[in-house]
């Protein structure tokens, strides 16, 4: 398997975390998301991926070749192929409660705080960087302290999101905090999200998937 990653990425971060849960070999194929105004625009990278994004993955490991973006669409995909150790729960219920918490980080906090997104706002509607931080902090703690709120009070939480075993929602959880960390967002609100993250980040899976271990780690 190849991943086209960007370290900092919290998409790219998602699928490392799951493919080393599931202890699968991968090389990692860095794009990097500022350099040469992008690597990620470039002709080669949009024959693999037209929107330009990442994570891409190419899987070729059963014969033939397979190509897939979107992190979420990716994590399902390898827990379709290999699902042992599985990253959703049995219960249908308790499947839809751990996606619904990593729809909750994928969907309504990331998009918010995409890079693409806080480069528009200073390059094209001129938000000085001060500004531009306040956003990321606002969206990103307004998001954070929703999910806080949910896990606070569910009986289904236990070491991690759902019980005592990495699923789905850490894979999108622990990204979600790093990042928030480097922008300084205030967490200290949110006891049960930094007790899971903390828990997460005792684990060989998610400590090489981190972005300060990647090979384009500046």
């Amino acid at each position: 398997m190849k991943l086209y990653s960007y370290f900092r990425s919290s998409a790219s971060y998602r699928v490392r975390i799951a493919l080393n849960l599931k202890g699968l070999a991968f090389e990692t194929v860095p794009v990097h998301l500022l350099k040469n105004g992008g690597e990620q625009f470039s002709d080669a990278y949009r024959k693999l991926n037209p929107n330009a994004l990442v994570p891409a993955l190419v899987d070729d490991s059963a014969g033939d070749e397979v190509t897939l973006t979107q992190s979420l669409a990716i994590i399902e995909y390898l827990e379709d192929t290999h699902p042992e150790p599985a990253l959703l729960p049995q219960n249908a219920a308790d499947r839809a409660y751990v996606r619904s918490l990593a729809l909750s980080i994928a969907c309504d906090i990331h998009p918010l705080n995409n890079l693409r997104v806080l480069r528009y706002l200073v390059h094209n509607l001129n938000v000085s960087e001060e500004d531009k931080n306040a956003w990321y902090r606002h969206w990103c703690e307004q998001g954070l302290a929703s999910i806080e709120a949910v896990l606070s009070q569910d009986a289904r939480v236990g070491t991690y999101c759902f019980g005592d075993t990495p699923t789905l929602a850490d894979c999108c959880l622990v990204p979600q905090i790093a990042n928030a960390q480097r922008l300084n967002c205030d967490l200290s609100r949110m006891p049960t999200l930094m007790r899971i993250n903390d828990a997460c980040m005792v684990l060989d899976a998610f400590v090489r998937a981190a972005p300060g271990n990647q090979p384009d780690a500046e």
